[in-house]
């Protein structure tokens, strides 16, 4: 039998939003996924389910347990080895849940606390949570799928942007912290080397459509070093039924 021809590119077809504020851009992410999927969601109601971090923003945990809410398939692949230790992906008799409540105990950061509790109950929704070399491959084989992936990253490397400071966020290369952000990953171009991005932030660097392609090693380490505001994940969501988005 002849060899199967991998695409040298794909492209879904996404509308996304303007993010209404520098909070939103996580259920703004959100609300295109759903709308991709047929539903019929506006964007303020997506906000308002979606709980939000007293220090702004969301988490990706926060918005898969949204969309299990609501009915869909969830898979989380983490990179956070600030949440999750790589031993307990080794051996699968493994109990999550009762890690991440153990964890929680253990340790006194308030953040780390709400996000340990925040996957118990994404686990217990049913949802899963794996890890997997990252890697073009990787994305490559959720997108052939039809599936865009929603991806918590950092938006300081994705931009190359300068660290922010103060609660105005404003750039400091001094004094500032590096900045989190949320992107739905939408298609590729193998020969270029590139990955397809929708992106919510309106004052965006990269274009004023929301929507640009930028080079997969930049991406990879962009959600890679989102483990510095708790995310670095990427986020699966597909409707409970087997078939695939036309």
């Amino acid at each position: 039998m002849p060899a199967t021809r991998k695409p040298k590119r794909h492209q879904l077809e996404l509308t996304m939003l303007a993010q209404p504020d520098d909070t939103t851009c996580g259920p703004t992410c959100l609300q295109a996924v759903y709308r991709y999927w047929g539903e019929k969601v506006g964007l303020p109601e997506v906000i308002a389910s979606v709980p939000k971090l007293e220090t702004g923003g969301t988490l990706g945990v926060l918005l898969g347990i949204d969309a299990l809410k609501r009915g869909y398939r969830v898979e989380l692949i983490t990179y956070n080895l600030q949440v999750f230790d790589p031993t307990w992906f080794t051996n699968p008799d493994t109990d999550l849940a009762a890690k991440l409540e153990a964890q929680a105990k253990a340790k006194t950061s308030q953040k780390l606390r709400l996000a340990c509790q925040a996957y118990v109950e994404f686990l217990q929704l049913g949802g899963v949570v794996r890890a997997a070399v990252l890697s073009g491959s990787l994305i490559r084989k959720q997108l052939n799928r039809n599936v865009p992936i929603l991806t918590g990253l950092s938006s300081t490397n994705l931009y190359q942007a300068s660290r922010e400071y103060g609660p105005e966020d404003e750039d400091d290369d001094v004094r500032g912290s590096p900045s989190g952000h949320f992107v739905v990953l939408s298609g590729y171009d193998r020969k270029l080397r590139q990955v397809h991005i929708h992106d919510p932030l309106q004052a965006n660097p990269h274009s004023p459509t929301r929507r640009y392609s930028i080079n997969i090693d930049r991406v990879i380490n962009s959600i890679l070093l989102g483990v510095l505001t708790y995310d670095a994940n990427l986020l699966m969501i597909e409707p409970p039924s087997e078939a695939t988005h036309a």
